[in-house]
């Protein structure tokens, strides 16, 4: 017999989870005992920094990703990024260390016997094994749960005492070599249904979401918009970026409101969405759900998002497989004429600090090199961000979900970590840079290519577009005073500096492609108030 440390061990590499983001106690110490030299430990120094490093790496590689944190106390630091793991689907096996099983039910120190219910409701499944011969099987399934459709983060409470008990070599034989595979294809009535509607379309358009922001999906996509000549738009709040920001027939981001989606879609006659819900709203902007005349169908693999929505058609299926279906069975489909360009935001050249947002992305447009990927918590310039900034290919662009701030700083040090290659860029606002802060130590012990660009406006910028439109005065709690992310970089260990003109603007963000390290650039950015929605 070998022991459950033993056999986890085996399995975890068996399933290519030899990476662990954490931050350990004592009621993880049994699980690292001889922590095996082929595997890789990512210490973060808060568990929200630790959950956040392994959400940007797995959504960067398109892996799932181990997260091994500290008791109650540690998976409730957690929470925040959590949250957004949960919004954005993405497949984490976040595991908590439980006090042993002889104390955890007498109120002993690190105990929660309630554990599988603290992380509620911000994972699909949550469990403690009833013995500790069954770790290794439920680690299986929850690695399973959260690969499979809708992907998302999942959760196992691990006793401490587990770890070095005996488990017999025939409950664990086929574990290793299972596979549980999800098929998603429309059928072919479907198939017909749905193509016919798109043929017959006068004006249809298509709005796609974070599920086609994939290597398989974004080519069948594009192909998809190209021969029916649609008018593209991105999802409202889009923590993903799953179609070429410079192509042609894309025509920006929906507004997150519902009178401001159906005055976008004005002229639309089938709007066909794939990859996201219908839709994420964040402003309550009333109007129609839709313009006169149009009809909706969404494809997703999420069927809570299919059923929760309150107008249109849906299909439960692959993104993926769907467009590649539709593709072929519209291929003889009469060609449409070329659809006129939409015109895009002029560039705004630097003059002088504090910096309109306009010309910060402008600069950082020219600056970038191929293949940079970009991790965005400035919420206060999300629409100049959109309107500036190329994006194209898949995975190239990361923001927090579940609008949770914390998530973007260690979120660009675990999109590094997927690929240190492929330099990254982590553009944030100075409120929330101080949310995950701690994730700035772990970048630089792992010398990662991350350029943190830090818009400073000593505001939270954000909620100043909420005021106005919520009727709200004299709102404590706004002005951040005093902040200064360069001094608080060099503590970390990682090099700033503080833009001062617009020469040194331009300078610094041109350099984001020779950086083979971490560093800090700290710009000063004007108070700009934006309505939402």
């Amino acid at each position: 017999m070998t022991t459950v440390r033993e056999t986890v061990h085996d399995l975890l590499r068996t399933w290519g989870l030899t990476t662990v983001f954490g931050n350990p106690g004592s009621n993880e110490l049994p699980f690292l005992d001889g922590f095996p030299a082929d595997f890789r430990y990512v210490l973060g120094l808060h568990e929200g920094a630790v959950l956040a490093m392994a959400d940007g790496w797995a959504q960067a590689s398109g892996r799932p990703a181990l997260v091994n944190l500290h008791s109650a106390a540690g998976l409730g630091n957690a929470m925040g990024n959590l949250a957004n793991a949960r919004a954005s689907g993405t497949p984490l096996v976040v595991t908590a260390g439980q006090q042993s099983r002889a104390l955890s039910g007498l109120g002993a120190v690190l105990a929660e016997p309630a554990m599988t219910r603290v992380p509620e409701p911000q994972v699909t499944w949550s469990f403690e094994p009833a013995r500790a011969q069954d770790v290794p099987r439920a680690l299986s399934e929850a690695v399973h749960l959260a690969t499979l459709p809708p992907t998302g983060p999942v959760f196992v409470s691990l006793p401490l005492d587990d770890w070095a008990q005996p488990v017999g070599d025939d409950e664990v034989a086929h574990l290793a070599g299972r596979r549980v595979r999800a098929a998603g294809a429309l059928d072919p009535e479907l198939l017909a249904e749905l193509a016919g509607r798109l043929a017959a379309a006068r004006e249809p358009v298509l709005v796609v979401g974070p599920e086609a922001d994939d290597e398989r999906v974004v080519p069948r996509v594009v192909a998809l918009a190209e021969r029916l000549q649609a008018r593209v738009f991105t999802a409202p709040s889009p923590p993903r970026s799953p179609f070429p920001t410079r192509h042609p027939l894309w025509q920006g981001v929906l507004p997150a409101s519902i009178g401001g989606v159906s005055g976008a879609l004005a002229g639309a006659d089938q709007v066909l969405v794939l990859g996201a819900p219908v839709f994420r709203y964040h402003a309550q902007v009333p109007g129609p759900w839709l313009p006169a005349g149009a009809q909706l169908v969404a494809v997703g693999s999420d069927p809570r998002s299919a059923a929760r929505a309150a107008f249109g058609d849906a299909v439960v299926a692959d993104v993926g497989t769907a467009a590649g279906q539709l593709l072929a069975a519209l291929e003889d489909a009469p060609p449409r004429p070329p659809r006129p360009a939409p015109g895009r935001a002029p560039a705004v050249e630097p003059a002088a600090a504090p910096f309109p947002a306009d010309a910060v992305f402008t600069a950082l447009l020219h600056g970038l090199p191929d293949g940079v990927r970009l991790v965005n918590e400035s919420t206060s310039n999300t629409g100049q961000f959109w309107a500036h900034l190329h994006l194209a290919g898949a995975r190239r662009f990361f923001f927090p979900a579940a609008g949770g701030l914390g998530f973007g700083l260690p979120a660009a040090v675990g999109v590094a970590l997927a690929d240190p290659s492929r330099p990254v860029v982590a553009v944030l606002g100075d409120g929330a840079f101080q949310y995950g802060v701690q994730g700035l130590w772990t970048a630089a012990q792992l010398d990662l290519p991350v350029t943190f660009v830090v818009l400073a406006n000593g505001v939270y910028g954000a909620l100043s577009g909420f005021v106005g439109q919520l009727g709200v005065t004299g709102v404590p709690g706004l002005e951040l005073p005093g902040l200064d992310a360069a001094a608080v970089a060099a503590g970390y260990g990682v090099p700033a500096v503080r833009v001062g003109s617009a020469e040194e603007l331009t300078a610094e963000l041109k350099a984001v492609g020779a950086a083979t390290g971490p560093r800090v650039v700290e710009v000063p950015v004007a108070v700009e108030t934006r309505r939402i929605g």
